[in-house]
């Protein structure tokens, strides 16, 4: 149900807006974890290596321990009030116009809105419609997800009027340049490799075995997922280092900090200090939350078109009867 799929009318746009806020809000909850390792491993500067001694954080296991060990259960929600803001914000900007797309390809253009490469185009720019949209937020959530104790920012309120007076308006912003330059084919490719997948398993599988669509769902989208984010990385890292710009001194405690002057500047100081390696920081959460985000983004999303298309459904069917 990813699409506008004329053979099947099912989902109206705003139908479509709201499965994507439900998928976006459910899945918030279970990824928040991995999202917050993710983002302490991009913005340290030292090596993620335990033959490093100023190194925070040095392994997925090794960090979840002592996160919790130093800031409690609740660390690894930090930022979840303004995450859960964009999670739904971004599903259902993302969802809505991603099938408004795909239906106006379908119905002014040659194309077919079932193909790959519709599904790539309309998926970066839904995509990028949504980050835009949610961009703001997504600067809190980082902030949040990025400082220690004592903390800085003491609740949602309090953060937007300091950033706002201390940094301006244009703060909430920071690494916009880089998230539009990734969101496009990270989006893109999510969206393009999902339908890739579910058209080859829709060959693989026989009838028989089609029961199991939601396992198919959660599998396809777990695959794209991973597929996507391993290329387009550095600059999910870029944006992160850029975010934080303005906010050094509440990062003191994790490490060294660095200023970056812009997007090339980043580019440059992370080659020049940190090496290559230094672009996939925080890549192996990164996998594992992209596959469980995208995995299950999908399979909440189709979930809830499904519940929808059988709700209208049966209303039909019962004033049909009466």
């Amino acid at each position: 149900m990813v699409g506008y799929d004329p053979e099947a009318k099912c989902v109206s746009t705003l139908e479509a807006a709201a499965a994507g806020s439900a998928a976006g809000l459910v899945n918030r909850v279970l990824v928040s974890p991995l999202d917050v390792i993710k983002i302490r491993f991009q913005l340290q500067i030292e090596p993620l290596s335990s033959g490093d001694p100023l190194a925070k954080y040095h392994g997925i296991l090794q960090a979840a321990q002592r996160i919790f060990r130093e800031e409690g259960l609740v660390a690894f929600w930090k930022g979840h009030v303004p995450a859960q803001f964009l999670s739904v914000g971004y599903g259902a900007v993302q969802f809505m116009v991603f099938e408004s797309l795909t239906k106006l390809v379908h119905n002014v253009t040659s194309y077919s809105a079932r193909d790959s490469f519709v599904h790539f185009v309309c998926g970066g720019l839904a995509a990028c419609t949504a980050t835009v949209a949610v961009q703001p937020v997504d600067t809190l959530r980082t902030r949040f997800a990025a400082q220690g104790e004592p903390k800085i920012y003491h609740s949602l309120r309090h953060a937007v009027v300091t950033m706002y007076q201390t940094e301006g308006p244009w703060t909430f912003y920071r690494g916009l340049t880089p998230t539009i330059i990734a969101v496009f084919p990270y989006a893109g490719l999510q969206f393009s490799f999902y339908n890739i997948l579910q058209q080859f398993s829709e060959w693989v599988i026989p009838a028989e075995g089609k029961k199991a669509g939601n396992v198919k769902n959660l599998v396809c989208g777990s695959c794209a997922g991973i597929i996507s984010k391993t290329l387009t990385y550095p600059l999910d890292l870029f944006k992160k280092r850029l975010q934080v710009g303005g906010f050094e001194h509440a990062r003191a405690a994790f490490g060294q900090v660095r200023i970056y002057r812009g997007l090339l500047d980043c580019i440059r100081q992370i080659m020049r200090e940190e090496g290559p390696g230094g672009f996939f920081k925080g890549l192996s959460p990164s996998l594992l939350k992209a596959a469980v985000s995208t995995g299950l983004i999908f399979f909440w999303y189709e979930l809830f078109c499904s519940l929808l298309c059988a709700l209208k459904n049966t209303d039909i069917a019962t004033k049909k009867e009466s």
